[in-house]
Order: C-alpha cells, then sequence, then structure tokens
C-alpha cells in the first residue's frame, strides 16, 4: 500500500510530537506542515527534513493532495479545519476539544460519517497502559467512587502565552478537563447526574469573562462523585499540584509519581501523563479494626513518556483508517466528556448547579 499523505496543521507542542510520529512511521508520508509563525520552520529542521511548508490552511489542503489532516491548532479553529477536511475526503486527527462547541462537535461527527472518513481525538491518557491499569484497578473498589484529580501548571515563559492563547476560547477545566471527565466515567461506568463548579480570575490578561482557575464536581448515577481542578498561570502554586486518587468502599487507588509531582514539574508536558507507581490500599479490618492486607505497589515497566504516547495514538490512527475501525463509541466518549465540561463552565458563570 502506499503511504497515507498527512497534512500537519498546528506545529507547536503536540503538532511537533504528532510530526515525529509521522515521520518515524513508514506508513504515513507527511505532505506539508502548516502553521501561521515559525514553528513550522523549526520543525522541519528538528526532523531534519524538508517538508512542503504552508502558512494557510485552504492552500495547504487544496495543494498537498492530502489522504489525512492531523489537527493541533488551537480549539477556536476545530470545527472550520474539520469539516474542510472531511469535505476534501481526508481522514481527521484531532487534538481534543472535538471543537470548541457541542454544535460544532456534532457537525464534525455528523459529516464524517456522512463522508464515511475516520475522526480519531487524541485522547492521549487512553493510550497509557498506567492510566488503563488505573482505571481497572479503581473498578475493583466497590461503589460509590470518590475520585480526587487535578492538573495544575505554573506557566511562564512560552508556555503562559500558549494557555493564554487558549483562554480565549476555552477555560482550563474545559480544555484540560475533558481527559479527567472521561476518566471518571471510565471508572463508574455509570450516568453522570449533574456539576457543580467554582472558578477565579486571577489575571487581568485575560478575558473579563474568563478565569484561569477552576473546580468541578460531578455526581454519579451510582452515587459516585468527583472533582477536579485546573490552574494556569505564573502565580499558581505548586503544592499539590498533581493529584490523582480514588477510592471505595473496598480501598483507594493512587498514582504516586513522586518525580513528575516535585517542585518545578507542572508546566513539563511529560509530567502530565506520568504515573511512575500506583498504590493500591485495601480497607478490610479485623475484629480491631487493623487492616488485613499491607499495601500493594505497582511499578510499570511500560512507562511511555509523551513522545512514545503521541506514536502510540497514530498507531492507533491508522488502524482506524486500514482496518476500518469503528469509532462510534470513540466519537460519542469524545461529545460526552465536552458536555459535561461546557456544564461545568455553565455551573461557573452562573453560580448554579447544572443538571445533566
Amino acid at each position: 500500500m502506499n503511504p497515507i499523505r498527512i497534512l500537519v496543521v498546528g506545529c507547536g507542542n503536540m503538532g511537533a510530537s504528532h510530526a515525529t510520529a509521522y515521520h518515524q512511521m513508514p506508513e504515513f508520508e507527511i505532505c506539508g506542515l502548516v502553521s501561521r509563525g515559525e514553528s513550522k520552520n523549526k520543525l522541519n529542521q528538528s526532523l531534519n527534513s524538508n517538508y512542503p511548508l504552508f502558512e494557510d490552511f485552504d492552500q495547504a489542503l487544496q495543494e498537498s493532495n492530502a489522504d489525512a489532516v492531523c489537527i493541533s491548532t488551537y480549539p477556536d479553529t476545530h470545527e472550520e479545519f474539520a469539516l474542510k477536511a472531511l469535505d476534501a475526503d481526508c481522514h481527521v486527527f484531532i487534538e481534543k476539544p472535538l471543537a470548541d462547541s457541542i454544535t460544532g462537535c456534532e457537525k464534525i461527527i455528523a459529516k464524517a460519517k456522512a463522508k464515511n472518513k475516520k475522526v480519531v481525538v487524541g485522547y492521549i491518557l487512553r493510550h497509557h497502559p498506567s492510566w488503563i491499569r488505573f482505571i481497572e484497578e479503581a473498578q475493583k473498589m466497590g461503589k460509590p467512587l470518590v475520585m480526587r484529580m487535578n492538573l495544575n501548571q505554573q506557566s511562564h515563559g512560552y508556555m503562559w502565552d500558549v494557555h493564554k492563547n487558549l483562554m480565549k476560547s476555552l477555560s482550563p477545566i474545559v480544555d484540560c478537563g475533558v481527559h479527567y471527565i472521561d476518566v471518571m466515567c471510565q471508572m463508574t461506568l455509570s450516568k453522570p447526574v449533574s456539576v457543580s463548579a467554582i472558578g477565579a480570575r486571577m489575571t487581568d490578561e485575560i478575558a473579563t469573562d474568563n478565569y484561569n482557575y477552576g473546580q468541578l464536581q460531578i455526581r454519579f448515577e451510582d452515587g459516585s462523585v468527583g472533582w477536579y481542578e485546573a490552574g494556569w498561570g505564573p502565580m499558581v502554586s505548586e503544592t499539590a499540584f498533581f493529584v490523582k486518587d480514588v477510592f471505595g468502599p473496598k480501598g483507594s487507588v493512587s498514582i504516586t509519581a513522586k518525580d513528575a509531582g516535585s517542585s518545578g514539574k507542572s508546566d513539563h508536558v511529560d509530567s502530565h501523563t506520568k504515573t511512575e507507581s500506583i498504590k493500591i490500599h485495601h480497607a478490610e479490618i479485623d475484629e480491631k479494626n487493623e487492616f488485613l492486607r499491607p499495601d500493594e505497589w505497582i511499578d510499570l515497566k511500560d512507562e511511555p513518556g509523551h513522545q512514545e504516547l503521541c506514536n502510540r495514538e497514530q498507531h492507533y490512527f491508522l488502524k482506524a483508517i486500514e482496518d476500518n475501525v469503528n469509532l462510534d463509541d470513540h466519537l460519542q466518549d469524545a461529545l460526552n466528556s465536552l458536555k459535561i465540561a461546557f456544564a461545568c463552565d455553565e455551573s461557573v458563570k452562573t453560580g448554579e448547579t447544572v443538571k445533566l
């Protein structure tokens, strides 16, 4: 088979990682790099390549003869670029969130079905063996579950510019929250019934109607509850910025990333997915209320870094195309997690609990 000609749109952190994956995979052939700034030139240099460079997406789509498009731009462009790519009969890999509105997501999903093309959303934790194990162990703890998670980033330099640009269209609990909402839904396998959330605007560098810190709470039909918090900016504390913890009637499961959770690591992209080890605590007690079983530590040998996770995402994208994988559930999960995240955003802005 001829390699799949892939057009890479957006050459920043995630775009560069996905392009690196395509560059290393013989099943793909990069037919163009698209960005408005210098990132495409830097990416070409880092890959020691001479891929065609484009400033304009429409021109790139018309001239590159692409079979597939990888979209790693800011969320407010996702809907437009994905629909145009699908109209050009291209498969699409798109970074989360699928779009910056529910209507946009639904349009992309409908278009993919009408054109019989694959759309894969970059839910990177779904490809991480340690997070898969984390979810499996959490499901053994009985019901209801209490799920506690956060990812606060003390962003500065280049990353503060990235975060400010992201906040032109989405808040941190929407942009990052979809990952962890998705994880909670997988852990409970239950329907979320309501959300409440709070937020704070701690900088004049973002719009007056947005906030750079938020915390959400979700109630599930089975009685499970979960919270997630996310903050971006140079003022954010690095104390307890990395919490991934679940407990139920039978005990608890915790990700204990000592290195990734240490000071100075909150803004490192590799730290966002790192697990290092999983601690399992068993709740069984004897007649004196003493624990019957010691805590267990799971040190997983397959601990992929950020680039390897991006490689795995692209192998999944390849499989979806070559094996005609049904992605209906994949896209419905992406839509549902975004619906919940937007409900949380509504709760911040109205001060009210939102029923789902």
